[in-house]
């Protein structure tokens, strides 16, 4: 790597930075040049364009006008409206909710401003509390690098622009930093050239003070490319640590349990349960620990999978753990493992939750300390210090992204160097999987057993809902189940969504007073929640009015109809989640979506995604692609790596190039970890010593 700015400088050295905004910038990540010069653009405004964009409901856009008036309307919630003229003299009207007062002092009339926001109708065009920045009248010769045709738009908090850190602001420190000297290249010659990508230096400028919109893209290519393979080259460096830790506990090559159970089963195994259990074991006589992601669609079958798996460490003495992330799942586990298992007592299976009693809770820790459980299944409360394996060798995490990283690794080092086979039922599609997961070994489990039938999935709205009604009542009196999902648990003022509890009341008192009608949500303590399983298992309630407690693992045969109230604010995966819970036995299954008459174009296309396929691989990609990364998995529980400008569904190709070119390379450069420590928080913690 040449010499040039030393980007790891602290914003201190740079003109207009005191104390308050060297707190305020620290705040929000920023304390170094390259943190500054990595708060990229979240978007551009292009003087040229404003005049020719055609204002369209649902729309992001960005625009430029003045402020033709602004007034604050009184009531329970006062709000204020700003009236925004665009340059082709169409009003929109900029509405706030919050900081009213603040807000009507700084939109003064004939104010010049850029705004963007989502575009709503409601009696006009709006835009709910916009971003914003405005713009002087005179330029002076210092502000001359704002003056260009195209004007890039910073994240900017309240806090920011208090102190002057306004898109505005922010450009002036960039224009400091990259006027401080040449920036030195951190990706190989070869690659560039191979890749045909732009040097750093000039990326930064052009990302920063682009002459066309076409510059900003190539400067964004160079960017997304670089954040993705440093991302796969530290997964290199996280595979080779795992190559380092030795296996302590070895699994028997041959398991009589799993013979035994084998020739047991009711059903045969599907051709993919095979391969997944032969796959994974031949990993487990290497030296060193394995990890795997196994991923199966709903009802594919992997809960048996991971047992088959496990009976090879039990039958050698060495336990093995099952993690959950609900109770509701949990039990569920429980009881089919020992429906399996129930004849091989001396096995010894636990379920080990929350809120059980001091004594029965010791009872259980002491048999799993001294070995005589081997079998222990469990939610968060495995995590707890007072658990001591004896010799735990493989770890089972169900639903994996609904862990945060701290979590794994704590179960996984209660074990002696176990292997981990973490599962989930929501397909991850590949793109994901490459971050995420890269670090682990992948198998899928894709066909499904023999005799299950397609889901009949239907989309209607409120005109429907006599004749909705209608059809449960007379499949529930023909001896089926049914569950009717909802999505909150309670009335709650900000959100319009008839709750569940609520619902429920209406469904047993008016609707169905003749049927058995149960409720379950998650705010129920656990003795409760678990009697009304019992009873839906069972046959004694004929509905179940439920929240997306139910999304995983509840299997009840029986029930074949699932109805999900405002559908339309469900995800696709999630959705597909639910409509999981039926379609489990030979019988015809129906899934019904419900929502009002109005709906977004988005919810409008993951509906339609839905009734169309029953392939949870296929609806997983149209899932991202509708609604990022984050919202598919939730980024605090998934573990999402920090890309600050790469796009995990536009930029897939990049990924793939990246993933091909991090290979090529050998360890260990020392300015390499310098900078996926400064990247990657992992970094910093796997580069610590």
């Amino acid at each position: 790597m040449k010499q040039g700015l030393d980007l790891s400088q602290s914003l201190s050295s740079l003109k207009g930075i005191g104390p308050k905004r060297k707190s305020i910038l620290l705040e929000h990540g920023i304390s170094t040049f390259f943190e500054l010069l990595t708060y990229f653009p979240r978007r551009y405004l292009d003087r040229n364009f404003t005049k020719d964009i055609i204002l369209k409901q649902g729309d992001v856009v960005t625009l430029l006008g003045t402020i033709a008036d602004s007034y604050i309307v009184h009531g329970k919630k006062s709000r204020l409206l700003v009236g925004f003229r665009t340059l082709n003299n169409e009003r929109i009207n900029l509405v706030f909710f919050r900081g009213v007062n603040f807000f009507h002092k700084i939109f003064t009339v004939d104010r010049k401003v850029v705004v963007s926001g989502k575009l709503e109708y409601f009696k006009g065009y709006q835009i709910l509390h916009p971003e914003y920045e405005f713009l002087s009248d005179k330029e002076d010769p210092e502000d001359s690098i704002h003056a260009g045709r195209i004007i890039p738009l910073y994240p900017s908090t309240e806090a920011l622009k208090e102190e002057g850190l306004d898109s505005k602001g922010l450009r002036k420190l960039m224009f400091q930093v990259l006027e401080g000297g040449g920036i030195p290249e951190n990706l190989p010659t070869k690659i560039i050239k191979k890749r045909e990508l732009i040097g750093r230096d000039k990326a930064f400028h052009e990302i920063h003070f682009p002459e066309t919109m076409e510059a900003v893209q190539i400067a964004r290519k160079r960017f997304a490319y670089e954040e993705f393979f440093y991302f796969q080259r530290l997964l290199l460096y996280k595979q080779r640590e795992r190559q380092k830790v030795k296996r302590l506990l070895w699994p028997l090559p041959k398991s009589p349990s799993r013979e035994n159970l084998e020739k047991n089963l009711p059903f045969e195994l599907t051709e993919d349960q095979k391969v997944a259990v032969n796959t994974i074991l031949s990993q487990t006589s290497s030296d060193s620990p394995a990890a795997f992601l196994l991923q199966g669609d709903v009802g594919s079958g992997k809960t048996i999978t991971a047992l088959l798996i496990g009976l090879h460490y039990i039958d050698n003495h060495i336990q093995v753990v099952f993690l959950a992330p609900t109770e509701i799942l949990a039990r569920q586990h429980y009881q089919t493992i020992y429906k399996f298992m129930g004849n091989m007592p001396f096995l010894g299976i636990e379920l080990l939750l929350g809120g059980e009693n001091k004594k029965t809770r010791l009872e259980k820790l002491t048999r799993i300390k001294t070995g005589e459980s081997n079998i222990i299944i469990g939610t968060h409360s495995l995590l707890q210090e007072d658990v001591i394996f004896s010799d735990l060798g493989l770890v089972v995490i169900d639903e994996q992204h609904k862990f945060g990283v701290d979590q794994r690794e704590t179960i996984r080092s209660k074990g002696k160097n176990p292997d981990i086979l973490a599962m989930t039922a929501t397909p991850i599609p590949r793109t994901l999987c490459l971050t995420l997961y890269g670090d682990l070994s992948l198998v899928n489990i894709k066909t499904k057993p023999k005799g299950r039938k397609p889901i009949d999935t239907r989309w209607y709205k409120e005109d429907r809902r006599t004749g909705v009604y209608n059809s449960i009542r007379k499949y529930v009196s023909s001896g089926r189940q049914c569950y009717i999902v909802y999505p909150l648990v309670e009335e709650s003022e900000k959100v319009d969504l008839e709750s569940c509890t609520v619902a429920y009341e209406n469904l047993r008192t008016n609707v169905f007073p003749d049927l058995k009608i149960g409720l379950l949500h998650g705010k129920m303590k656990s003795a409760e929640k678990e009697s009304v399983m019992e009873k839906f298992k069972s046959g004694e309630i004929q509905i179940l009015v439920t929240t997306t407690v139910v999304e995983v693992g509840v299997d009840v045969p029986n029930a074949t109809i699932l109805v999900v109230e405002h559908a339309d604010r469900f995800g696709i995966s999630q959705l597909h989640q639910l409509r999981g819970r039926v379609g489990r036995s030979d019988i015809e299954s129906f899934c019904i979506l419900m929502t009002g008459d109005f709906i977004s174009d988005e919810g409008r296309d993951r509906l339609e995604a839905l009734v169309a396929s029953n392939d949870g691989y296929y609806l997983a990609e149209k899932d991202l692609a509708i609604r990022g990364p984050g919202e598919l998995l939730g980024v605090k529980q998934s573990g999402l790596p920090e890309f600050k400008i790469a796009d995990l569904v536009s930029d897939r190709n990049l990924l793939d190039e990246a993933k091909e070119d991090a290979s090529s390379f050998p360890l260990d450069d020392p300015t390499e970890l310098t900078e996926l420590s400064t990247r990657f928080s992992e970094g910093k913690f796997l580069f610590a010593n």
